[in-house]
């Protein structure tokens, strides 16, 4: 019996993966150049790149086999 994951489940996996790399890096950018609009700036720059991280580990894993 084949124990591997539905094909469109892969695909959807990368795919929000990407997106979430890509939301990452748009809130960084957008919070890294308005540094003075924020008063707390540290926690939306972590928020995001702790959303690129776990998108690109969505990209990286190995699913099914």
């Amino acid at each position: 019996m084949s124990s591997e994951s539905p094909f469109g489940l892969v695909i959807m996996e990368k795919l929000v993966g990407l997106i979430m790399i890509l939301i990452g890096a748009i809130t960084f950018y957008v919070t890294y150049t308005n540094l003075s609009s924020a008063p707390i700036p540290i926690p939306f720059l972590g928020a995001s790149i702790i959303l690129a991280i776990l998108g690109l580990l969505l990209v990286l894993a190995k699913t099914g086999e």
